[in-house]
């Protein structure tokens, strides 16, 4: 099984950076001596049969990152799944078939929960707030409040959920702060210095708090979408009716399981949470050996 067939359909994941994730934590794990408790306690010879279990209900990620610690340890591990990135699981599912070196499958153990644990709990989180938002035509995107290093698993892990992401860093979207307008002295003069910095592919996006300064951002006519900073529903419904589809406009800031789907009634286009990557409890999975 090749970590490509255990990615999500309709969400890609870069081999390189599956790689780049795994060196880093076996090496953080393994440290100047490796795992001195299996090297001490286990014959070198000795087998393994294990599983890979989850202990709740939920969506899986991150089994790629997995199998990928699994065999940077051994490649005479062989491995079975079951479900794949994506697949909604249930409390008690296998989710993994693993077998060979038995100190290889030890020492890979917590690496490999920990990924699925973490990108898992993202995935379910995200899921959920999917759930709450059906029938409409609103997006859940995730942010740049991710764990360094881990960002773009994370970002994986949000459409394995049924999300979307908003941009990946500072250089793929311009998306212009209150702090932005103010050193720069204004809307006007903000959008005016980056629509002319901007090449045509690029979209430019500016954040207001009120609906005045919607007003005058959509006088100007040079932004593409406009974010909505921690308006209550009825102003978001006015900020609609006033945007009339001329840009696209995006809801943040007390965005949570209890409001999301009154937002998504004001109809809005998008709505971005930071929640779905840095507040995602773990995801319970174990890794158990079969005698």
């Amino acid at each position: 099984m090749t970590p490509a067939s255990l990615l999500h359909p309709d969400a890609f994941l870069s081999p390189l950076a599956i790689d780049e994730a795994v060196h880093r934590a076996l090496d953080e794990d393994l440290g100047r001596a490796g795992d001195i408790t299996s090297l001490a306690t286990i014959p070198e010879a000795n087998t393994a049969h294990a599983i890979l279990v989850a202990r709740q209900a939920g969506v899986i990620a991150g089994l790629p990152l997995a199998l990928a610690t699994l065999q940077k340890l051994s490649d005479a591990i062989k491995v079975q799944a079951h479900v794949r990135d994506g697949a909604r699981v249930k409390a008690g599912q296998r989710v993994l078939t693993i077998s060979g070196p038995a100190r290889a499958i030890l020492t890979a153990e917590r690496t490999a929960l920990n990924f699925v644990g973490r990108l898992s709990g993202i995935a379910t989180l995200t899921a959920d707030y999917v759930r709450q938002t059906e029938g409409s035509k609103m997006r859940i995107c995730c942010t740049r409040k991710t764990t360094p290093g881990l960002r773009a698993l994370e970002k994986y892990a949000v459409r394995c959920g049924g999300g979307f992401n908003h941009r990946f860093g500072l250089d793929d979207a311009i998306l212009i702060k209150d702090n932005h307008i103010a050193v720069a002295g204004g809307i006007r003069p903000v959008l005016e210095r980056a629509r002319g910095h901007a090449g045509h592919l690029v979209k430019i996006e500016i954040e207001v708090d009120t609906l005045a300064q919607l007003r005058e951002v959509l006088d100007t006519g040079l932004a593409d979408a406009v974010l909505l900073d921690n308006m209550d529903i009825a102003t978001l419904r006015e900020a609609v009716k006033l945007a009339g589809g001329r840009v696209a406009l995006e809801a943040s800031g007390g965005v949570t399981l209890d409001t999301i789907a009154q937002i998504a009634a004001t109809g809005v286009d998008y709505v971005s949470s930071g929640a779905l990557t840095h507040s995602a409890p773990n995801f319970d999975c174990a890794l158990d050996i079969e005698a």
